[in-house]
């Protein structure tokens, strides 16, 4: 009977030490040997969240080259440590089997897409930015120097940081771009 009771959550709650029940009453043998996906890790990466322009700071814990937990980072400024309903799914969001990880390419009048290998699609998209960047260039507008060029626009996401919209002026400024948005009103 007594090792019944001393099984028993509620027994040891009101007769033990922890009254409230948050503490070795709420224990049991099967809790104790649970051990948390965080807590077999072999290292921890810091990220942000890469749904919203919020920028939430995550911890992305990793064991054997894989993600095992995504959690909100407690030492961000931004979210101490919360994050949103999708913020909080990021771990599916990477680790999904349906998550397309190759270059996706479909020709012109094409109707199949066509996986690419990573360089080969580079390699087309700095060909389309120069070609654009040419057949686009304005070297003087009414009589005034103006050295831009009207085949580029930028507009940004609101996943961008401050940091990311910053190169992407600046390169885009670089290529004579003068159209440069950000869609993120924040």
């Amino acid at each position: 009977m007594k090792t019944w009771l001393d099984a028993w959550p509620v027994f040891r709650q009101l007769t033990g030490p922890d009254p409230l029940g948050r503490g070795a009453a709420a224990r049991s043998k099967a809790t104790e040997n649970v051990v948390s996906r965080t807590a077999t890790a072999d290292r921890v990466v810091q990220s942000v969240c890469p749904y919203c322009a919020v920028g939430c700071g995550q911890r992305i814990y990793v064991k054997d080259e894989q993600i095992v937990q995504i959690e909100g980072d407690p030492d961000s400024p931004i979210s101490r440590g919360r994050l949103c309903p999708k913020g909080s799914a990021s771990k599916q969001l990477v680790t999904s089997p349906t998550r397309v990880t190759t270059v996706k390419y479909r020709r012109p009048f094409g109707t199949e897409w066509e996986d690419l290998e990573l360089d080969t699609a580079m390699h087309m998209i700095a060909d389309r930015v120069l070609e654009a960047r040419r057949r686009g260039w304005q070297d003087e507008n009414d009589g005034k120097r103006v050295n831009r060029t009207m085949g580029l626009a930028s507009l940004g996401g609101a996943t961008l940081d401050n940091e990311e919209n910053y190169l992407m002026k600046k390169l885009y400024s670089a290529l004579g771009a003068i159209q440069i948005e950000n869609q993120a009103r924040i």
